[in-house]
């Protein structure tokens, strides 16, 4: 093999596409298996028309949310979601549509135990969302907008799965809703 050829082959890794000439636009197959957080597209870089991927997003993704993203908390403490994206790329704008199946990790708003929600969400993203510089797409970060936007507002336990301690602590405290007439 003659030196350049091939640098993909040669070290194991993908190519760095920002370093190819626009005229030698790499072809990206029907799907494209994406282990762990999907790299930031670079669209101008991307040949015109559809593109699939398949990606995951774990507890990794979830702990590197602050040197990634500034993120200084989330309600997300990890996660499990598989997720696949299509890409239809034309010559001046894009369509993207993302599916993520999964579970998340969330701490119980009832007994501060950390909880297991599954999601199962879908969403249609076009250029005019403002989500893109024209350049790039950080396809992971849309994926973890779209979960957490779709998370209910009171994260908790299904009634009695809660802690029993805390349970117990709770109901300690309540305050009865009935008035008592002192002359009964």
């Amino acid at each position: 093999m003659a030196q350049g050829d091939n640098i993909a082959e040669q070290s194991g890794k993908m190519p760095i596409l920002g370093k190819m000439p626009l005229s030698e636009k790499m072809p990206i197959p029907e799907k494209m298996p994406m282990p762990g957080r999907l790299p930031v597209l670079h669209l101008n870089e991307l040949a015109q028309g559809k593109h699939h991927f398949s990606y995951r997003l774990d507890d990794r993704f979830i702990q590197e949310l602050p040197t990634t993203y500034g993120v200084e908390k989330s309600e997300i403490i990890g996660c499990a979601i598989d997720a696949e994206a299509e890409l239809l790329l034309r010559e001046n704008d894009y369509s993207l549509h993302i599916h993520a199946q999964g579970d998340v990790r969330l701490i119980c708003d009832r007994c501060l135990a950390p909880m297991t929600y599954a999601v199962d969400v879908s969403d249609e993203i076009e250029p005019d969302d403002d989500e893109t510089n024209g350049e790039t797409l950080d396809i992971s970060w849309l994926t973890y907008e779209m979960i957490t936007i779709n998370l209910p507002l009171v994260h908790s336990h299904p009634e009695g799965e809660c802690m029993q301690d805390m349970q117990k602590l709770l109901q300690s405290h309540l305050c009865s809703t009935v008035e008592e007439d002192p002359e009964q």
